[in-house]
């Protein structure tokens, strides 16, 4: 395990050292996530940012890997201020298979995020928040207009995601369009 996180240690917060080398050797020994997964509460802040890259990228591949350490996300879902943590959380939250009351509390975080300072944060908040809505039509009854309000006041990118995601949920309000089947044309 240490030397794994010796990979993602120094440079400073706009580099993400060797963090594909650790994607590699963790998409060719799973078993290595639960490393990358620990070191999201490393005493070094750049580990910690860089296990996040890490799990993000390996989890959207197999996020099936992600289930074994459902706790222990949503614990630091519920914790964690630092925005590089936030924002890979809020795009690997939604990649779990929770249970009712753990989706109400990971839900519950996105709309926390959503106050974040970082509008990094608040982009990928209304991006799990959108995810979720789209497997929960009560859900999604209360993210569709708080999505389109930031579609028009928020900040660029969020003006932008949520545009798509507004667009994306629209679609799945709508009922499925009948088939009309062809006519045959006629022998005479």
């Amino acid at each position: 395990m240490r030397d794994l996180l010796r990979h993602l240690a120094g440079g400073d917060r706009r580099s993400i050292g060797q963090s594909d080398r650790v994607v590699r050797d963790v998409l060719a020994r799973p078993a290595l996530l639960a490393a990358v997964i620990d070191g999201l509460s490393h005493a070094d802040v750049l580990v910690r940012m860089r296990c996040a890259d890490v799990a993000e990228k390996v989890t959207r591949r197999h996020p099936e890997w992600l289930q074994p350490h459902k706790a222990a996300l949503l614990a630091l879902a519920a914790t964690t201020a630092e925005q590089e943590l936030r924002w890979h959380l809020a795009q690997m939250l939604p990649r779990l298979t929770l249970e009712p009351a753990e989706a109400r509390r990971a839900i519950k975080r996105m709309f926390e995020y959503l106050n974040d300072d970082s509008k990094i944060v608040k982009t990928f908040a209304m991006q799990a928040l959108a995810d979720f809505a789209a497997r929960d039509p009560v859900l999604r009854g209360k993210v569709l207009p708080l999505l389109g309000t930031l579609a028009r006041t928020g900040s660029p990118a969020m003006r932008s995601r949520g545009r798509r995601l507004v667009a994306r949920l629209r679609a799945l309000e709508q009922p499925p369009k009948r088939q009309h089947p062809r006519r045959r044309p006629r022998a005479d």
